[in-house]
């Protein structure tokens, strides 16, 4: 049974409405424009409409802007008379059901992966590191797990990297030459990410994906992830979202062509995810994005401008919605035109133009009809939500997050047995057995020692030619010598004495 499409916007012409077909929505969307057009409405109008059809969906919230979509909203003063000008009717109120996370936990339940399950790959990356540097970063991940000890958290990366420097001598043989120069600015690069909030992002209990992707009463979770204070962070946010993505690809099965997704992932601040990326991430993410479509996974990026966005990527992204932008300058003239190529055109009025005559709410949208091919792109005006737009009050998010379904799940650090753990232990035991032979060397030599001093004192018996006296048998045979020297003296004076008197 097919899903009854979205009405996304109305024609600012009054004609058809522009609808996003359920059965497409797996082939992805960009929504872009710039600052204040009206991008995160339209990003909560799509997020609640999939909510509405039993579709779990993740948005990260850049601006703290998102979390209304939990209550019901309203539309009255300047907002009713809008949408009364346009012909749009009001919508009805409608509140998602909602689960808020954050990396900190402050706003949200706690978010985490392990070290082992971001890879060398993303990690590199978060760290800002060169090929050399993420080749010994790689060698360690493959000595980890060659010996069974698992990088769970930054302590135990840190103890792995001491290690392997360590012990480079040992490994290099097998697995190449390691450099503790290298090893050196890995570890000043952990410190960095220990402080931007790597401590409270990696480690246990790690983020089960099948906790977001549930339904209430047959409507789809919206996960809510706080963006506002990691963005000050930018490569940890991006690094996050693409793991996510990958997480997603790697363990859902393949479905084929669904009636509606499975999962939808609106990706805010897009730009972020391909800045600097080298050409082996850039790689993993057009992967990632080429095929997880199969998995009935929709990728909607939001950003300021299409150009954000590398042309391979770009091609994939179906569903598109083009909110106003500026040409203040002959560069950004170069961009709007750049972005009006991007769109399937229409002859009732000339794109390039359209663009910059946008008002807030207004867009061109072009979505992808029954077989797969781009719409005309139309000027339209987005239907609102029925949710509230703007954030919720600190008592409402706290209710929320107390009656959530991960409540309690996440709020607990798990610290179990790893590598910090299992190379301390292993430290100790060969800190205790240098110390023992220490000793036992120590104990050798004063017994030497003794025997020595026995040998000199009292001298040594044994096999003939291997015998000697000690100093007491010296002494005492010298001593001996000597009194019986004088008794035989003594002896023979008396006897000499004696004689004389006799005659």
């Amino acid at each position: 049974m097919a899903e009854t499409p979205i009405e996304l916007a109305r024609c600012a012409d009054g004609s058809a409405p522009c609808l996003l077909l359920p059965a497409m929505a797996n082939r992805h969307g960009l929504i872009a424009g710039a600052t204040g057009t009206g991008k995160t409405v339209t990003l909560q109008k799509l997020a609640e409409s999939f909510s509405a059809m039993g579709v779990p969906v993740f948005v990260s919230d850049a601006k703290g802007d998102l979390s209304g979509i939990a209550a019901a909203g309203s539309v009255g003063g300047k907002m009713a008379e809008i949408l009364n000008t346009r012909g749009i009717p009001a919508p009805q109120p409608l509140a998602c059901p909602v689960t808020f996370w954050d990396v900190f936990g402050e706003q949200g339940h706690p978010v985490r992966a392990t070290i082992s399950a971001m890879g060398p790959l993303l990690l590199s990356r978060l760290l800002e590191l060169n090929d050399t540097q993420s080749g010994v970063l790689t060698l360690t991940f493959k000595i980890a797990d060659d010996n069974g000890l698992l990088l769970l958290d930054l302590k135990d990366l840190r103890a792995m990297l001491q290690h392997v420097s360590e012990h480079s001598r040992e490994y290099s043989g097998e697995y190449g030459n390691i450099s503790k120069a290298s090893v050196g600015a890995i570890q000043r690069a952990l410190l960095t990410l220990g402080e931007q909030g790597g401590e409270q992002f990696f480690g246990e209990p790690m983020l089960d994906l099948a906790d977001m992707m549930q339904t209430v009463q047959g409507r789809g979770v919206v996960n809510v992830f706080s963006a506002e204070r990691l963005l000050n962070s930018p490569r940890i946010y991006a690094t996050f979202l693409l793991w996510m993505l990958s997480e997603l690809y790697e363990s859902l099965p393949e479905v084929g062509d669904l009636d509606k997704p499975k999962f939808v992932f609106f990706f805010d601040e897009a730009h972020l995810l391909f800045q600097d990326a080298p050409k082996a991430l850039m790689e993993r993410i057009e992967l990632v994005v080429r095929l997880i479509r199969s998995k009935g996974v929709g990728v909607y990026f939001i950003t300021q401008n299409p150009a954000d966005v590398p042309d391979t990527v770009l091609a994939q992204l179906g569903n598109r919605v083009q909110h106003a932008l500026r040409a203040f300058s002959a560069r950004d003239q170069k961009a709007v035109r750049a972005c009006a190529q991007t769109m399937r055109p229409n002859p009732a009025f000339k794109l390039e133009d359209a663009i910059t005559e946008l008002g807030t709410g207004e867009a061109l949208i072009s979505l992808l009809d029954a077989k797969g091919s781009p719409g005309i792109t139309q000027r339209a005006y987005v239907v609102p939500p029925g949710s509230r737009i703007g954030p919720l009050e600190a008592g409402e998010r706290t209710a929320a997050m107390r009656t959530s379904l991960v409540a309690g799940a996440y709020d607990q650090t798990v610290d179990r047995e790893s590598a910090y753990e299992m190379l301390a232990r292993q430290a100790d035991a060969s800190a205790t057995a240098a110390s023992t032979a220490q000793q036992q060397e120590s104990a050798g030599f004063f017994d030497q020692l003794v025997t020595a001093g026995k040998e000199k004192l009292f001298g040594r018996t044994g096999p003939r030619g291997g015998q000697y006296d000690g100093l007491v048998q010296q002494v005492v045979k010298s001593e001996a010598r000597r009194i019986g020297r004088n008794l035989i003296r003594g002896a023979l004076g008396s006897l000499l004495g004696g004689s004389g008197r006799r005659r």
